[in-house]
């Protein structure tokens, strides 16, 4: 597949692929060793390699000259492979740095000005995921909401030539929320993948953090024999038939080319999928989490796995020592039937910070801890917040009374 798709591309786009199928020495024969590139991209084992066949290809450096030659205005246009719907290139009109689409909520007209609340959602997700269950039980609430569809996902921006890497991602939320909307303080709550992403937010403005949640995070801590990074691969994408839903994690984490070809066949053809599933079940509408499993492109979700999701757990050590030190209010929350995420990474994050509240729902999974008890999640959501507003006001008024703090 390798060979397949560098000869069309270079048939239909003018240029092959750049692919990561003849990487051979891990990230030592990395040129972007140091720019967010996970080494699992460099590092899998491939037969195919080592027998010479990617001998064959056309080579890594006449792609980078040929993207060098191009310029950035290839990623304001779709690959041949990707879907090329209304929807999913709505964003291109806005050029190369289009903002990330956001959803907002308004507080209800109240003295002062309402708090602010940062949603992230996981892999494979969007917006909706907090937009269709939790805000409507948030009616009413003094906060204003920012639900996000991430770089890659949703209707947000899907460049081709960007490489979705952690730092990618939170200069996207930056620049369309933190600093469209001028916000200097505010709350984050995340859920499986977007929690990476939420710690390295929170550690590089922990001094605009009020609150952090975390939904099943995927925080895995280094070994003395293992990277972090290697430990994440393994966890959420051992390689095994069984179940459904690890398989497909697996063979899509570790087949590049194979999961590229899949997702030509379902998420280019989305449309018309959607169709189909409405006309066998009878609704108008899809379910939300059916819908969002095909709004990407195989190009932002390889590279968010391995990017973001492997190569950021390197970065949460750092990132828990800053949230401890600044003695930010960290709560976690997770499903004790959680099949994508161990049990064990919410306890993780209790290692690193003491002081964190670690909440395991019996009975629940992945999706399900916000799925299915929107009214309890959006209870305790509010309860977090309004603790943290609660204390700090607390502490402000003692301040200026000249009291000691009691708390």
């Amino acid at each position: 597949m390798c060979i397949f798709f560098s000869y069309v591309d270079k048939f239909l786009e003018g240029k092959p692929t750049e692919c990561y199928c003849r990487s051979q020495n891990g990230i030592s024969d990395c040129e972007e060793k140091n720019t967010g590139i996970s080494d699992t991209l460099l590092g899998r084992k491939n037969i195919f390699r080592e027998m010479g066949f990617s001998r064959i290809t056309p080579s890594r450096s006449g792609q980078r000259q040929s993207s060098k030659k191009t310029g950035s205005g290839d990623m304001g246009k779709t690959r041949w492979s990707d879907c090329g719907c209304a929807s999913c290139v709505s964003w291109m009109k806005n050029g190369d740095d289009a903002k990330l689409h956001v959803v907002v909520k308004e507080p209800i007209p109240s003295e002062g000005n309402g708090e602010n609340v940062i949603f992230l959602h996981g892999f494979l997700s969007s917006s909706f995921l907090w937009t269709e269950s939790v805000f409507p039980e948030l009616n009413g609430s003094k906060y204003k909401l920012f639900a996000v569809d991430l770089l890659g996902f949703g209707n947000s921006p899907k460049p081709r030539e960007c490489r979705y890497t952690l730092n990618d991602h939170m200069e996207r939320i930056e620049k369309s929320v933190i600093h469209e909307f001028n916000l200097t303080s505010f709350h984050l709550v995340a859920h499986s993948m977007g929690c990476i992403i939420a710690l390295a937010l929170a550690a590089k403005h922990p001094n605009n953090l009020k609150s952090i949640t975390l939904i099943a995070p995927p925080c895995f801590l280094s070994s003395g024999e293992e990277e972090a990074t290697q430990i994440a691969l393994k966890k959420l994408a051992y390689k095994r038939l069984w179940p459904p839903l690890s398989f497909g994690a697996s063979f899509m984490t570790w087949y590049e080319h194979l999961g590229r070809c899949v997702c030509f066949f379902v998420c280019r053809y989305h449309t018309t999928w959607e169709k189909i599933l409405k006309f066998i079940t009878r609704q108008r509408k899809l379910n939300f989490l059916v819908r969002d499993l095909t709004r990407h492109t195989h190009h932002s979700a390889w590279h968010t796995m391995h990017n973001v999701i492997c190569g950021g757990a390197k970065m949460m050590d750092p990132c828990l020592e800053t949230l401890r030190v600044a003695r930010a209010r960290v709560s976690v929350v997770q499903g004790s039937r959680d099949l994508v995420v161990p049990v064990e990474c919410s306890n993780n994050v209790k290692v690193k910070v003491p002081d964190a509240e670690v909440k395991i729902i019996n009975g629940v999974g992945h999706t399900a801890v916000i799925i299915g008890r929107e009214k309890e999640f959006a209870k305790d959501l509010q309860l977090i917040w309004d603790s943290v507003t609660n204390t700090k006001d607390l502490v402000a008024y003692q301040k200026r009374t000249k009291l000691k703090p009691s708390l």
